[in-house]
């Protein structure tokens, strides 16, 4: 075995602390686009604590996926500039509270090694507890490294996507986002140039910065929430999706939902551009 595939895979990091409050649960909110429309009641309930008639603040289940921004397993020392989001799957243990101390445990799942000039996909696993150390939500993310790998890991197979039902859409959802999408988005925590930085985003062979992947992944937990789970966060089990091409800020994004039994798969398109920016989309309802 490959000292480097060896190195990626013992990667692991416990107990990192993290804290949010009410702020950071409304800016990740407004950062997805929730809130747009300020007579919106069912949405203003994610971005607006202050009501004449008192009303709990909803915390929007992805938001699992910046509350504790920059947990990791450790430096991989990957060429950064060539590195984008590949999948990601997040299961629902417990509601977020709107203010909460929290810890991190990220390790290393498996590493992917396509060979060289091929990348390598790393898939890593973080567990958000609260101070009692039960887990509040299992965050599974894939990162590809197109500018990494050849370095001789394992012949290993990615797992299977989720399969997409035959028949036309349910449900269809367009959710358009604004210009400064990604410079709202990156308060959250994502500060990553190619999201704002045009001359970067151009060395990584982008025209223009491209929103986040996690953006986009929120965009479609708004869909969901919207249409089969009557803006109730605790309803969701599971939400996971693999991220197929950049969406650009600006843009609208169509979100195609199929409701089967507690199962919701979805594909989410920029038809402008005739893409496909999300495949084999899996949302688990309770």
């Amino acid at each position: 075995m490959s000292a480097r595939y060896e190195e990626l895979k013992g990667l692991k990091n416990l107990g990192q602390k993290y804290a949010y409050a009410d702020r950071e649960v409304m800016l990740y909110a407004y950062g997805i686009g929730m809130g747009t429309d300020p007579m919106d009641e069912k949405e203003l309930a994610f971005v607006n604590e202050a009501v004449f008639t008192p009303r709990p603040l909803k915390v929007v289940p992805t938001f699992a996926s910046v509350a504790a921004w920059g947990a990791g397993p450790g430096e991989m020392n990957l060429n950064r500039v060539l590195v984008v989001d590949g999948e990601r799957d997040i299961t629902f243990h417990r509601p977020l509270a709107t203010a909460a101390n929290i810890t991190a445990d990220s390790t290393v799942r498996e590493v992917y090694d396509k060979g060289k000039d091929k990348g390598v996909v790393i898939s890593h696993q973080t567990v958000l507890k609260n101070e009692k150390g039960e887990p509040l939500a299992t965050l599974v993310a894939s990162r590809f490294a197109r500018g990494d790998g050849g370095f001789g890991g394992p012949n290993l197979t990615q797992p299977e996507p989720h399969q997409m039902p035959s028949r036309k859409p349910d449900r269809t959802v367009d959710i358009t986002t604004r210009p400064d999408q990604a410079l709202i988005y990156r308060l959250c925590g994502d500060r990553n140039p190619l999201h704002s930085d045009p001359e970067f985003a151009k060395k990584a062979g982008f025209p223009r910065p491209i929103l986040h992947g996690m953006c986009t992944y929120g965009l479609t937990c708004r869909a969901v929430l919207q249409t089969y789970a009557d803006y109730d966060p605790a309803a969701f089990r599971q939400h996971a999706v693999r991220f197929s091409s950049p969406v650009y800020p600006g843009e609208t994004v169509t979100v195609d939902l199929w409701k089967d039994g507690n199962v919701v798969s979805f594909e989410a398109k920029v038809n402008s551009r005739g893409v496909t920016v999300i495949k084999s989309g899996r949302t688990v309802l309770g």
